[in-house]
């Protein structure tokens, strides 16, 4: 489920899990264009009071349906008509406790509903979304959502979030028309792609826990950082959630999805001799409590994490170094996540006032189509209908995406050659239709694309053992005195909003790259020595043709994906499940160079003891 950011209260997420579920009561709607938000039921003008009625088997999609029926029949004088409308409504039922040092910080139990509407005018070829301008029409104060399912009520709801988002298309149309005249276009894209209508109807269940249970065990395990009293600052936060999307729009389609996750989640912060702070995390994912890990298990990754602050506190600073580095096992998956996944989606610049297109992202494989951007033993795929992988439910999995498209496997890269990107219906340079990839709300009323269960493979894999041996081999030929292992990376990050602008404001061409947590020196004998503070320089997409070897291991990491650089944790306001399957890999000539930045000042008086 694409939300799972909401309930948080611990000051290091500082709504970290602020879910998907942007606009809702829990997480304030960010501020951003709704173009094409809502189905016109266009103040439908002469709209009348809705009468009583019945309550139809299925009041939400009865609601929905009644309401987008009306509106395709609206013809308001010199305004043009919607020609699609479409109706959303996230539900969740949430569960979430925190606590630090075996006490309770926060408990909540929530539930609510996130509608969104989208109207759109003109036609497929020219319409009103994808424009950076402003936006008119009236708002007004609903407030919370109804969470019971009235009929008289939900088409109250509906009407009135339709009318703002047709006076906003129709405004909206009218403005990106005028901008149009001072753009010279090389190539006449459409603004909208069809699709056929689906009709996928799944029930959605209620939250069924254990509160207590998980509260106490909440309290257990962030008692464990008790016993280290070189950590400054932890903290263990449980969310879990039951819901779904409803979704109804004019071309016919009808989707009724359940979404379920849980997630356990710890952080911990230790600050060096010299004042740099060190932090790491660690997090469990699964579709629900019952397949989250046994508690032993969870106490052996917090006490793990625990351990590794500590041994970075304690551990040197790095060095500048430009050679051969291995990316073992989790952090693998992590480098094809972050600087292979986030390019395979296109962003299309959108049309703004006086001719200038509004800031977009670009990938850096945009143009790279049939261009090699891997090894040539290099296959990967991306299927969010693949259920299971080693007998363990995967986490990316899906039926159909945000824009009511059902989705497909997606051979992306095939002998490290690039094949084909993630699509959505806001058609791209080169590619008209979606290929069901819609995970995650865009930007001027589009749909943004994401991977859900990304496989990387290749066909002639060595063992860890031989990636180690090659990575010694290398440096020795090049006379160099030691390499670089990296086991984890922060990404997703925990990193506050300060050090993201610094990451984000150092880095020189291409996207910025989260930091590595856990590096490490190895010697020409295999001993190895861990550093810290390191920043990789200059590492982008074009970097992963480099690789000269991976590793027979393949690592599931599991995330929760968002828009918001290095996806940040609390970065963004809607969030979408996500798991990548790789193996370790050798990359030929990185460079890394420490962190320069002003180190804060050691505590004044020592920590308390907390062993009483």
């Amino acid at each position: 489920m694409k939300h799972l950011q909401g309930l948080t209260r611990l000051p290091w997420i500082s709504g970290a899990f602020c879910r998907k579920f942007a606009g809702s009561p829990v997480c304030p709607r960010p501020p951003r264009l709704q173009l094409a938000t809502a189905a016109g039921l266009i103040a439908l003008a002469a709209l009348g009071i809705l009468t009583a009625q019945a309550p139809p088997p299925d009041p939400v999609f009865q609601a929905m349906r009644d309401e987008i029926a009306r509106a395709r029949t609206l013809s308001l004088a010199n305004l043009e008509a919607p020609y699609f409308i479409e109706y959303a409504i996230d539900e969740e039922e949430s569960f979430s406790v925190s606590a630090n040092l075996g006490g309770l910080l926060s408990r909540r139990k929530e539930r609510f509903r996130s509608p969104d509407v989208h109207v759109r005018v003109g036609d497929y070829k020219f319409d009103n979304g994808n424009y950076a301008g402003g936006f008119g029409g009236s708002r007004y104060d609903l407030e919370r959502f109804p969470l019971e399912d009235s009929y008289p009520l939900l088409r109250r709801y509906f009407w009135l979030m339709a009318d703002s988002a047709y006076k906003s298309a129709v405004e909206g149309i009218s403005r990106k028309r005028a901008a149009m005249r001072n753009i010279q276009q090389n190539e006449q894209l459409n603004d909208f792609a069809h699709a056929e209508p689906v009709k996928s109807l799944r029930p959605i269940k209620r939250l069924v826990l254990d509160e207590e249970q998980w509260a106490s065990r909440v309290r257990t395990l962030s008692a464990i950082f008790a016993h280290y009293p070189d950590v400054k600052n932890s903290g263990v936060e449980l969310e879990a959630s039951e819901g779904g999307l409803h979704l109804v729009n004019s071309e016919g389609t009808e989707v009724r999805a359940p979404e379920s996750v849980a997630l356990l989640r710890a952080r911990a912060v230790a600050q060096a001799a010299d004042g740099m702070s060190l932090r790491d995390a660690v997090a469990f994912h699964a579709v629900d409590v019952v397949h989250l890990p046994p508690e032993a298990e969870l106490r052996r990754g917090i006490t793990e994490l625990a351990e590794n602050v500590v041994a970075l506190a304690k551990a040197p600073k790095g060095e500048d170094y430009s050679g051969p580095v291995l990316f073992e096992g989790q952090a693998g998956a992590q480098i094809f996540a972050e600087v292979l996944a986030r390019n395979l989606s296109l962003t299309r610049r959108p049309v703004g006032d006086g001719g200038r297109g509004g800031a977009a992202q670009n990938s850096e494989l945009d143009g790279r189509m049939g261009a090699r951007v891997l090894p040539d033993t290099f296959d990967v795929v991306d299927d969010p209908t693949q259920k299971e992988w080693r007998g363990r439910p995967l986490f990316g999995s899906y039926t159909v995406d945000r824009e009511g498209v059902p989705p497909k496997p997606l051979r992306l890269i095939e002998k490290g050659v690039l094949k084909n990107y993630l699509l959505t219906r806001q058609p791209v340079r080169g590619y008209e239709g979606s290929n069901g990839r819609a995970r995650l709300p865009g930007s001027y009323g589009s749909s943004a694309a994401a991977i859900s269960n990304l496989f990387v493979s290749t066909s002639e894999p060595v063992t860890v053992a031989e990636l180690k041996k090659k990575l010694i081999e290398l440096c020795r030929t090049r006379n160099k005195p030691y390499g670089i292992i990296v086991r984890k990376m922060d990404f997703p990050s925990t990193a506050g909003m300060d050090e993201v602008r610094r990451l984000m404001g150092g880095q020189q061409g291409g996207r910025p790259l989260s930091m590595p947590i856990l590096v490490y020196k190895i010697y020409g004998d295999g001993r190895e020595e861990l550093v810290r503070g390191m920043r990789f320089r200059g590492f982008n997409v074009r970097s992963l043709k480099d690789i000269l070897a991976a590793g027979d291991d393949s690592a599931a990491f599991e995330y929760m994906d968002n828009t918001a650089p290095f996806a940040m944790i609390g970065g963004g306001g809607f969030t979408a499940e996500t798991c990548v399957v790789a193996p370790s890999i050798l990359i030929d000539d990185l460079e890394l160079h420490p962190a320069e930045e002003e180190l804060p000042k050691l505590p004044v008086v020592s920590a308390p003891d907390m062993t009483r």
